[in-house]
């Protein structure tokens, strides 16, 4: 929702080391994209957020974009309950592979994708998307495609909501 993105905004801003998108990107990811984000609130404080969309290009992945969560909400397996929840909407309905960009240096990400390959059993991959030369000029890390799948049925990864 709409209301949401400035409190989203100063999250993902505290959740280095995502890139920090605009706040317009953040509203429209909040209103455009909303079947396939999800915010967690406690007491009216947003403590996790994760944006993702199905490309167009490649229907059966999910792709997630941004995952963060508050310093308050860290280590009690929050990331993995969002994208859990995110699989099991409609809107993620004959998803196969769940797919994202992470820089080298962005533990967190690394351990949440190695966590889920894991929990579900499955291959994670990873391979160059976006160069730090070709796609960067030099002024970003390369981006690396971190690959899961195939999903399992989302059964099976219901149970890991859990875990």
């Amino acid at each position: 929702m709409a209301a949401d993105g400035p409190a989203i905004t100063r999250l993902i801003a505290a959740c280095a080391p995502l890139d920090v998108n605009s706040a317009y990107c953040n509203l429209l990811q909040c209103t455009h994209f909303a079947d396939t984000c999800i915010v967690v609130e406690r007491s009216g404080e947003i403590l996790g957020w994760t944006s993702g969309y199905r490309p167009p290009t490649e229907p059966n992945s999910f792709f997630v974009w941004q995952v963060a969560t508050a310093r308050a909400a860290r280590g009690q397996h929050l990331a993995r309950r969002m994208i859990n929840a995110l699989l099991a909407r409609p809107a993620a309905e004959g998803v196969t592979h769940l797919i994202a960009t992470i820089t080298d240096d962005n533990a967190p990400s690394w351990a949440l994708f190695k966590s889920l390959s894991r929990a579900w059993g499955v291959p994670l991959t990873r391979s160059a998307m976006f160069d730090r030369d070709a796609h960067f000029a030099g002024a970003h890390d390369t981006e690396w495609l971190a690959r899961i799948g195939p999903l399992p049925s989302r059964n099976s990864r219901n149970q890991d909501q859990e875990a």
